[in-house]
């Protein structure tokens, strides 16, 4: 069944879960999809192919800085009210200076037993045609609420980059919206087999709708629908770069259908979902496997794609 249902993402500005951590950090960090590339690196996992040099497909990701404007604080799940920052230029940047300070919650702090970073990316910054920022929520270790709320507080009015919240080596969570491809037929949408010429006199289709008993169509059967502009979640993702000269990476003519990188970047190992700017969340990994050393990265190829 994989996933169900097949539907178009809300939003681009995905949804993502964030999970308890006790260590004191941001736990995700915003970007923007450049393209593909391939590198080569020494192997250091315990695979055949160990301490050898080997090539693997990359993903470059642009990732300009992003800004805490306030901390958004919960109690059983429910939202009781934000922290902001008390900088009026951060405020109005967020949209946020012409609110009344009259009308904003009051947050009882002993109350709250959760609290994530209020933050917005800056895709200006990128030159990607995107102009206006980008607002959500990004969640924040600690042991308890109050802890938590002690280091988003810390945390409102700063302006942090990537190197500040992730390293080279580490896994990460890719949460992002999947390239659309509109209204498909169920050979594409589910790779069901195509019929024998000889069958039915069509090909491309479902060989049954179901069974007699029950008399209706279930909606498990594979029928023609939406296809693409999904949300997903790919999981442990491992950073193979972190860089902050956009020249190691840039091919002379620039990336197709994005341009030239202009901010820090990260490169992924292996590939992401959704096309060239669309914007991509890493979230510090859920499942993540035993730890790795920062990889030894010897080659990035810059020939245009």
């Amino acid at each position: 069944m994989a996933h169900r249902p097949r539907k178009r993402a809300s939003s681009q500005n995905a949804r993502v879960y964030w999970q308890e951590s006790s260590d004191k950090r941001v736990l995700g960090f915003p970007g923007y999809k450049v393209g593909m590339t391939h590198v080569s690196y020494v192997d250091d996992s315990e695979s055949p192919t160990k301490g050898q040099e080997v090539v693997s497909a990359a993903t470059v990701i642009e990732v300009p800085p992003m800004v805490v404007y306030g901390v958004r604080c919960y109690k059983d799940n429910n939202s009781i009210g934000d922290i902001l920052s008390t900088d009026e230029k951060t405020l109005k940047l967020a949209g946020l200076s012409s609110t009344p300070k009259s009308t904003r919650k009051v947050v009882n702090e002993s109350d709250v037993d959760d609290a994530r970073l209020l933050v917005f990316a800056m895709p200006s910054k990128t030159k990607i045609g995107k102009k206006h920022i980008e607002k959500m929520e990004i969640g924040c270790g600690g042991k308890d609420g109050k802890e938590k709320i002690e280091y988003g507080k810390a945390m409102v009015g700063k302006e942090l980059r990537i190197s500040d919240v992730f390293k080279s080596g580490e896994y990460v969570d890719v949460v992002s919206v999947s390239i659309g491809k509109g209204w498909q037929g169920p050979v594409k949408r589910f790779g069901v087999a195509i019929q024998r010429r000889k069958a039915t006199g069509k090909r491309r289709h479902v060989g049954t709708l179901g069974q007699w008993h029950p008399a209706y169509v279930l909606y498990t059967v594979p029928q023609a629908g939406q296809t693409g502009y999904h949300q997903r979640t790919e999981l442990n993702k491992r950073i193979l770069k972190i860089g902050n000269k956009p020249e190691e990476i840039n091919p002379s003519s620039g990336f197709p259908e994005y341009g030239f990188v202009k901010n820090d970047f990260v490169l992924l190992k292996g590939s992401v979902p959704g096309p060239a700017k669309r914007l991509i969340k890493l979230r510090s990994a859920v499942r993540a496997p035993s730890a790795l050393k920062e990889p030894q990265v010897g080659f990035v190829s810059l020939s245009p794609r």
